[in-house]
């Protein structure tokens, strides 16, 4: 069988149909396979994802290029393998990041008139030339690398000198996070993107949903503090499960599900390293391996 890369599937896709089409990806940072149905059993329910795939499909041998996270979210939005792009790991604060020459699926959607948005965590350049508004995005919010890349870092003090800042757009919003912006995160990412739905209902439109969650540290809103019964780990799933379902209602809402594509998936598996706060998986290691457990991830 051929292997495409989604950038060149989704920009066929939009060649080809009569109408141009949505694209919506909602993509987390180290979620393991089995943290969802149908693909698991979780010990919580996530029923907007079960009929997600349900309603859609189920893609059960769905690898990532490479088991970390600036390499997985390069390959994914340029359709080029990392060893092309030189993003390889995962790079910290102020790093340079992906090379500009590469064009991003929100650079190749937007001269045939899409809207792009991306509300998330970036984690692909921490420059003003590779950050989401140089990189083909109107509309951008969210951290521009990961959540534990702070002062707050519980082994390594190499963050220590830079603050995790959250951005709306090209201005820092919130200069230095701490715990409880990080509580609100799923929620902002959930919000913004069922605004940019309403807004851009009548235009088609990129939709990337990157979620910092459920990445260590874990937060949840306090809505889902406690919910469900299984741990914090079961409750940022349960709230990334809400913001699945309010965004696909977004689109039912508006009338444009029948001309709207949802990618769900993760960046790699999960990081074993920190037990009970992370994923699981059927398969052999996970997060920064080789092995299935790294770069085979659950996708609807």
């Amino acid at each position: 069988m051929k292997k495409v890369s989604l950038l060149l599937l989704l920009t066929t896709i939009g060649a080809l149909a009569s109408t141009k089409p949505n694209f919506v990806i909602i993509f987390l940072d180290d979620s393991g396979w089995s943290d969802f149905a149908p693909f698991g059993t979780p010990p919580y329910p996530t029923p907007n994802v079960a009929k997600l795939a349900q309603e859609g499909g189920q893609y059960n041998n769905f690898y990532v290029p490479q088991a970390i996270c600036s390499a997985s979210r390069s390959a994914l939005l340029t359709g080029c393998y990392p060893c092309r792009t030189k993003m390889t790991g995962a790079h910290g604060p102020r790093a340079r990041g992906l090379n500009p020459k590469f064009k991003t699926l929100a650079q190749i959607l937007k001269p045939h008139g899409y809207a792009t948005a991306i509300f998330g965590k970036w984690h692909l350049g921490d420059q003003p030339d590779t950050r989401p508004p140089a990189r083909g995005f109107d509309e951008s919010s969210g951290l521009m690398y990961s959540n534990d890349m702070w002062q707050h870092h519980p082994i390594t003090r190499q963050f220590d000198q830079f603050k995790l800042q959250y951005w709306k757009n090209s201005k820092i919003t919130i200069p230095d996070v701490e715990a409880d912006d990080q509580k609100n995160l799923t929620k902002w990412c959930t919000e913004h993107a069922v605004d940019f739905i309403n807004r851009k209902k009548d235009s088609p439109f990129f939709l990337y949903v990157p979620h910092p969650m459920p990445h260590v540290p874990l937060f949840c809103s306090n809505e889902f503090n406690g919910k469900s019964g299984a741990g914090l780990y079961g409750d940022v799933m349960m709230e990334i499960d809400w913001s699945v379902g309010k965004i696909v209602n977004a689109i039912k809402e508006n009338g444009i599900e029948e001309n709207t594509f949802i990618l769900f998936t993760s960046d790699n598996g999960p990081w074993l390293n920190y037990g009970n706060h992370a994923g699981k998986t059927p398969f052999r290691e996970a997060k920064a391996t080789s092995f299935d457990g790294g770069k085979r991830v659950a996708c609807h």
